[in-house]
């Protein structure tokens, strides 16, 4: 079909573009002759019943008596075919004029139209609007949505009724976030149209951290091997989400084409250009289609549109060149109207001749269908903007126009730049109560119906409206969603949302590991450290648990740590005490066997009062280390550490006393001696207040300066929280520990020196063996305790305490104890003194 075009004549002109036809046929020429006109082919149904929706409303306006009452509209109308270079074709006819002759004597034209209404496509509209541009003609788009297009600087006159690309993919953006889909891919237009929205995806993609796994262009051309190659790509890649931004014939292949590969498993998301295109929609590609969502631009029902394009009849449109085409496509027939409308070259041999019965009112047809009105009532909308700004020039009032000396402008025959500021003014309220207004770009006020493809029980489609989005709403509430209405595609199991990731989402417990190379949305989940958390799946990095708290197993919650000390509830705890109390028992039965052979000469002669302070020392030593079982608290902290030392203190100048006595006593037995004067019981006692008041003074300067007090150590084990007593001052505990090691070194020494005693009398031997096991255990003590954390540390001194202590009662006591109860006939003064006057002679003759 030739680009030929309707034309009404009226007081002001109205421009209009359409896509009538989606392509030119291509045509190679060699300029051997004149080449022919451009020819445009496949038919848009669509395409003619946006054009007529114009001639409906011009005639809806030129009818309405409040409505530019004086003037009459008239249009010429173009067939862009879907192509740059036809529409720039169009936009010439549109602007060739009447000439006039100026005062310079050069020519000068006067575009025959005041404003334009198209083009459809955005490269179309790039084209035109680049042209009219200079003679300030305001072009209103319904269908351009390029982002580009807002661009006031690039295009100064361009208007839409259709909201920008930019928004509609924050749109889109938005429904991927809400449903969770981080892995998408995208095929689009190899134009404008495409490659700006690809541009508006990725950065809206990129706030909400969802990944992009491919984009395809489609070129022009669109080969079967290019089709290919893109359900290729579909295939492989492991998003399950497709953006498809083409436009309907576009689609169509790259649909047609998938299930040829039987590739069925994709959630498709459309952009406006196709999301309510029943072309689409066959019993091939409804398997494929079925669940597919996107935004659609708002949709009206436009009262009398459907009449209006049934009347349309080849008897009675003699003007309009499209109606064999559209006849043909319908019916099947060809109605012959004249070489001259047709441009000569549209041949009919194949169809039949049609009889005039046809009537568009008794068929469905995409021309006559009015149910999803949005394209074309942009078109309406984009008329009634023009004449609105019409009208307020007509109406307008010196002092209140948008002009800078505020006279208004030339109200008949109107200068396309005096309408084209009034353009950028108007604001109204349409029929429909939607207000119709234009921003600094030229972009209406954005909003969009949120369309669901579903399958009907007859396998017809039906475009159900689940959401919308509105763009003047307040930040994160332009969205508003039916989830229950949703129909999902038919591979989603139980009607489930699909899901689309790269890698599986992290659950708690875990944090994503970004994989080297490979987008933000490929990762893979490891688990939180000891001590850290995560309760939120897709945690970027966990969270460290309060000082107090440790991770659980399944590391999504803190919780408190596992507080540890030495209880009377463990068994180590119970075990401990029970030797205490044994010890302290044990002890208590030999003061008492001494007590009740206190006058026995053995006893007598190991210095009673001596022996029975031993005996006490000793059973203070082995209840002390019950203190330190149990939770420490300020007053267990400071009595467990200064008992202890006080205790054995007590325990070994009693041993030192008593080794020092004895070897006097033997020593005063030689010619001349007299030191047992010295050695009184007097002094005994003295020696060993002496040195206990010793330690008890460093005790108390100890519990003045800086005393024992509980703590929480976590320094060995993260995991637990271990009780225990901090010393303090180090300095104040080591030296409790020095000057009882001290006092134990002298009390080995003496004993050592008198190892030679009689065996009745003398406990030296013994105190030799109790000291070396003494040191013996504290030696061994010091490295564990350092080395063992927690309430072992405890365990260990404990059982320092108790082996010493055992160490030393049976050491000093047993023997003693064995005479008494078990060889009575050795405790006697004679058998006693015989043994000693044996072991004088023999010192005696020695010396002599």
């Amino acid at each position: 079909m030739f680009n030929t075009g309707m034309i009404q004549d009226g007081d002001v002109i109205l421009g209009g573009l359409f896509a009538i036809h989606l392509r030119t046929a291509p045509d190679y020429y060699l300029f051997r002759s004149k080449p022919q006109p451009m020819r445009c082919v496949e038919f848009s149904q669509s395409g003619l019943r946006w054009a007529l929706t114009m001639v409906f409303a011009i005639e809806e306006i030129n009818g309405n008596p409040e409505l530019l009452p004086d003037t009459t509209l008239g249009y010429k109308i173009f067939d862009s075919c879907d192509t740059p270079s036809e529409g720039l074709k169009g936009a010439f006819k549109l602007l060739k004029g009447k000439d006039r002759i100026i005062s310079n004597s050069k020519c000068a034209g006067i575009p025959s139209v005041s404003m334009i209404v198209g083009d459809g496509g955005s490269s179309q509209s790039i084209a035109v609007s680049r042209v009219v541009a200079p003679f300030a003609i305001g072009m209103v788009s319904y269908f351009a949505s390029c982002a580009c297009l807002s661009d006031k600087r690039e295009f100064p006159t361009f208007f839409r009724t259709i909201p920008s690309d930019t928004i509609q993919m924050r749109a889109l953006i938005r429904i991927i976030h809400y449903f969770k889909w981080s892995w998408i891919g995208a095929v689009a237009e190899d134009n404008d149209y495409g490659r700006f929205g690809m541009r508006a995806l990725i950065e809206e993609a990129a706030k909400f951290e969802i990944c992009i796994a491919y984009i395809e262009f489609l070129s022009p051309g669109r080969t079967r091997e290019r089709m290919q190659q893109v359900a290729n790509t579909i295939r492989k890649s492991s998003a399950k989400v497709l953006i498809i931004f083409c436009g309907e014939s576009d689609t169509l292949s790259l649909v047609n084409e998938l299930r040829m590969q039987n590739i069925t498993d994709i959630q498709l998301i459309a952009s406006e250009a196709w999301v309510t295109s029943f072309q689409l929609w066959t019993a091939e590609t409804w398997d494929i289609l079925t669940g597919t969502m996107g935004f659609g631009i708002r949709r009206a029902k436009i009262a009398g549109l459907r009449e209006f394009l049934v009347k349309l009849h080849p008897s009675t449109a003699t003007d309009n060149p499209f109606v064999e085409e559209l006849w043909r496509e319908i019916f099947g027939c060809s109605v012959h109207i004249s070489n001259q409308t047709l441009g000569g070259h549209i041949t009919a041999s194949s169809y039949r001749p049609c009889t005039g019965l046809e009537n568009l009112g008794t068929i469905e047809s995409t021309f006559t269908d009015v149910s999803q009105l949005r394209i074309s009532y942009n078109v309406y909308k984009a008329v009634y903007a023009a004449a609105h700004a019409l009208h307020n020039l007509q109406t307008c009032e010196h002092g209140k126009s948008p002009f800078s000396n505020k006279t208004c402008g030339r109200k008949s025959n109107p200068l396309s730049w005096q309408l084209l500021q009034y353009l950028r003014e108007v604001r109204f309220t349409n029929q429909f109560g939607e207000e119709v207004s234009f921003d600094e770009a030229g972009d209406p006020i954005a909003s969009y119906d949120l369309v669901n493809w579903q399958k009907l029980p007859d396998l017809s489609v039906d475009f159900v409206k689940v959401g919308y989005y509105d763009a003047a709403m307040p930040e994160g509430e332009e969205l508003k969603l039916d989830d229950s209405r949703i129909i999902w595609h038919r591979t989603a199991m139980e009607n489930k949302v699909p899901v689309s990731a790269c890698s599986d989402n992290c659950g708690a417990g875990t944090r994503r590991a970004a994989r080297k190379g490979q987008p933000v949305c490929c990762f893979d989940c490891l688990p939180c450290a000891d001590g850290e958390i995560s309760n939120q799946t897709d945690s970027i990095e966990c969270i460290k648990c309060p000082t107090n708290d440790w991770s659980n197993v399944q590391k999504n919650q803190c919780i408190p740590k596992e507080i540890e000390f030495l209880s009377f509830h463990d068994t180590m705890g119970i075990t401990l005490a029970a030797i205490s109390l044994f010890g302290a028992c044990i002890t208590g039965v030999v003061a008492a066997v001494f007590l009740y052979f206190l006058n026995t000469p053995i006893v007598r002669a190991n210095n009673s009062e001596l022996s029975f302070l031993l005996l006490i020392s000793l059973i203070l030593c082995f209840l002390c280390s019950i203190a330190f079982i149990g939770q420490p608290t300020p007053w267990s902290c400071m009595v467990r550490h200064t008992v202890f030392g006080v205790s054995f203190v007590l325990c070994i100048s009693c041993i030192l006393s008593k080794t020092l006595v004895v070897l006097m006593a033997f020593k005063a037995t030689l010619p001349a001696s007299n030191v047992m004067k010295w050695f009184g019981p007097k002094q005994q006692r003295s020696i060993v207040f002496l040195c206990t008041l010793i330690q008890i003074i460093i005790c108390a300067i100890w519990l003045v300066t800086s005393p024992p007090f509980p703590s929480k150590n976590t320094k060995y084990q993260r995991a637990k929280i271990i009780l225990e007593c901090d010393v303090g001052s180090a300095v104040a505990f080591w030296c409790v520990l020095a000057y009882i090691g001290l006092l134990a070194c002298m009390c080995l020494i003496l004993a050592f020196l008198g190892r030679a005693l009689p065996d009745k009398f003398n406990e030296a031997k013994f105190i030799t063996f109790s000291m070396l096991i003494f040191f013996a255990v504290w030696f061994t003590f010091i490295p564990t305790y350092v080395s063992n954390p927690g309430k072992y540390t405890v365990a260990v001194e404990i059982f320092a305490i108790l082996a010493s202590s055992f160490g030393l009662l049976t050491c000093i006591f047993s023997p003693k104890c064995y005479i008494i109860l078990f060889r009575s006939e050795e405790n006697t003064k004679k058998h006693l003194m015989g043994r000693a006057k044996k072991l004088t002679s023999v010192k005696r003759s020695r010396q002599d």
